[in-house]
């Protein structure tokens, strides 16, 4: 049987009375056929890095709309498994028996395209005929195809119509460049969307063959942005160097605050550019420190602060005076990224050593 197909035509299958045939399949995909969608296989021995997922799942578009400043899409597949991060903590969250579908969120600056990883929050509620069925907060979520969303299993009351209503909180990060000032308000979006379980099933799976190896699916076109950061020399400023650490790549530079540029200081912006490997996905919501030393002595010691900025993206970045040859950058992880994860990057980002740079004379 083809690595493709879809869980309605698992279903089928199953309802034709194909044990033999569809056990098999459904075996080879890990699945039971009590509940061929509930809990997909997860690959043993798994690298602590990113690695090439056992199964990946397609999704499909409730709709696309903007709010205020905000592009928003509405997306959703099959209820799966994600897991939470709370400080060094990693918590797996199980599909449970009534869940009904995993909603995802994506949320962008409507005039650059930027996505914007926001720790201020975003909730789905959901209503039916005017009343509440549920009201959850979707989580801030890292996936291969899906790239940076907001997402959460989600229950509802049987086929039918719905409206959810998406809130997005203020912005309490950093900006930077045309983004200074952008962002303050609270904002909404609505989506009237019917829930048809045969649409849900036809939503595909492909089995993948070298599952357990280190790399990444490619994100899907959904025709809205998926979080990718500005490559290397699309960056500006003096390129210090790169760094990895936890399967995270850091690309660490130095620019020149012109104009104020980068805020209310004299010198030079120092900015740290974090980011999956293979797909380039930003890494948001870390906790960094840096030290600049030079001639043994400390030139500089403080936070980086999470930074939203059109031409960065999201990037961690102080002012720092000035950054010379010789001088030598020390990058402390002092929180992971506090995001949740879907297969393939659970593993990852989690035990960060410190990076160091050595600046070129």
């Amino acid at each position: 049987m083809s690595p493709n197909l879809s869980r309605r035509d698992a279903l089928k299958a199953l309802g034709a009375g194909s044990l033999v045939g569809t056990a098999g399949c459904l075996g080879t995909l890990g699945f039971e056929t009590q509940s061929a969608w509930r809990d997909p296989p997860l690959v043993e021995d798994r690298p602590n890095a990113v690695y090439r997922p056992a199964l990946t799942e397609g999704m499909k578009t409730y709709g696309t709309t903007t709010t205020g400043p905000y592009g928003v899409a509405l997306t959703y597949s099959y209820p799966h498994r994600f897991w939470t991060l709370t400080g060094t903590e990693l918590t797996k969250t199980v599909v449970e028996s009534d869940d009904s579908l995993h909603l995802m969120v994506s949320l962008w600056d409507r005039e650059t395209r930027t996505v914007l990883p926001l720790d201020s929050g975003v909730t789905i509620e959901i209503t039916r005929d005017g009343s509440l069925v549920t009201e959850e907060l979707a989580y801030p979520m890292l996936s291969q195809q899906m790239g940076l969303h907001y997402g959460s299993n989600y229950v509802l009351e049987g086929e039918g119509e719905y409206e959810a209503t998406v809130s997005v909180g203020g912005v309490s990060l950093d900006r930077t460049g045309a983004f200074a000032g952008r962002f303050e308000s609270a904002q909404t979006a609505s989506f009237a969307f019917t829930f048809d379980t045969d649409d849900l099933h036809d939503v595909p799976l492909n089995r993948l063959e070298d599952a357990g190896e280190r790399g990444a699916v490619e994100p899907m076109d959904m025709g809205f942005p998926v979080g990718v950061v500005p490559k290397k020399d699309a960056l500006p400023g003096r390129h210090l160097g790169r760094a990895t650490s936890g399967d995270a790549v850091f690309h660490a530079f130095a620019a020149k605050n012109r104009d104020s540029r980068f805020g209310d200081f004299d010198g030079t912006y120092l900015y740290l550019s974090a980011r999956t490997p293979h797909n380039r996905i930003a890494l948001p919501m870390m906790g960094l420190t840096a030290t600049l030393t030079r001639d043994g002595e400390t030139a500089f010691e403080g936070s980086l602060a999470r930074t939203l900025d059109p031409e960065l993206g999201y990037h961690y970045g102080a002012g720092v005076g000035e950054v010379r040859g010789g001088d030598t950058l020390e990058v402390t992880v002092d929180v992971p990224p506090q995001i949740a994860r879907h297969d393939g990057y659970e593993t990852a980002f989690l035990d960060m050593p410190p990076v160091t740079f050595e600046v070129s004379e």
